[in-house]
């Protein structure tokens, strides 16, 4: 006597007693599935072919998306102040707001009067990151962004995939000093 459970009217559930031998060895679901996945194929095999979005292949580091979000959270970026060094002021809020634990920052006296800290080491390991965006949340002079794009974030060598502070401030800095309310640290 099959079962049915309220709410799942298409599922037809079986007796283990009455099963057949074809209901055993999941014959008719197989055969089913198979026949899904036959019509996917062919569906997107016509869109391919006739030049149509469809289930297409990109070779990621060779070619990129042109269809990303707005919203996308990629590369980071060290803002920039006017005289050319980093914003940032070694508070490690980052570091410390990171679930990755993929930053790590090194902090030195600053020749600057009105700025306390600088930082001497400022490093992401883009491998560990996993693109939350709490670093930029967290930051409290908005020294750290991330750029909607993804260019050069594919690596084969894991110890390339550690930016630096001079490579995170040679991505296409922002300069701008206007941040919280007019105050630049």
């Amino acid at each position: 006597m099959s079962q049915q459970i309220p709410g799942l009217p298409d599922m037809t559930y079986i007796d283990r007693e009455k099963r057949t031998f074809l209901d055993q060895i999941y014959f008719w679901e197989i055969t089913r599935g198979i026949l899904i996945t036959t019509k996917h194929f062919f569906r997107n095999m016509a869109k391919w072919l006739t030049f149509r979005k469809g289930g297409v292949v990109i070779l990621y580091p060779e070619e990129m998306r042109p269809d990303y979000s707005q919203n996308n959270r990629g590369r980071h970026i060290l803002v920039q102040r006017s005289d050319g060094s980093p914003r940032c002021v070694a508070c490690k809020m980052c570091a410390t707001n990171c679930p990755a634990e993929c930053i790590t920052i090194v902090a030195e006296e600053s020749d600057d009067s009105n700025i306390q800290k600088r930082p001497k080491v400022f490093e992401i390991d883009v491998s560990r990151c996993i693109f939350c965006g709490f670093c930029v949340e967290a930051c409290p002079v908005d020294a750290i962004r991330m750029a909607p794009t993804t260019e050069e974030l594919a690596g084969y060598n894991r110890f390339r995939m550690i930016y630096d502070k001079k490579t995170l401030m040679t991505w296409k800095p922002t300069v701008n000093d206007d941040v919280v309310h007019g105050y630049n640290p």
